[in-house]
């Protein structure tokens, strides 16, 4: 699991423990290293939120259609998966079965179009 960039201020411990549920569901392993700079912003934004949360006026409409904005992105729900096309392996196959779905190539493509996001070319 990577860490939370430190910062001035801490991370509240809503945000530790929602870091470290996304980094231990399944969803983690469709994530790859150019993801972690927006997970970043979303865990502010998810800091954000609690900080506003224990004010007396509450988070703001406006925090929390970002936050749903940004998390569709990473599938942190089930209609995010759904939309997404993830499916969630289940066993002791899971990573092998998401490794080899994500190696598959894209059919009604002549060019994988993933191979133009590939950093390595």
């Amino acid at each position: 699991m990577p860490k939370l960039p430190k910062r001035r201020r801490k991370w509240r411990p809503e945000t530790l423990g929602w870091w470290r549920d996304i980094w231990k569901s399944p969803m983690a392993v469709e994530f790859i290293k150019s993801d972690m700079h927006q997970l970043y912003i979303l865990a502010d934004l998810i800091d954000q939120y609690w900080r506003e949360s224990a004010s007396r006026n509450g988070p703001s409409p406006a925090l929390a259609t970002e936050i749903r904005l940004q998390r569709q992105c990473f599938g942190l729900t089930p209609i995010d998966r759904r939309r997404l096309q993830w499916e969630i392996e289940r066993g002791e196959d899971a990573n092998v079965k998401g490794q080899k779905r994500r190696n598959a190539p894209v059919k009604n493509y002549k060019v994988d179009p993933r191979a133009a996001l590939d950093a390595k070319n």
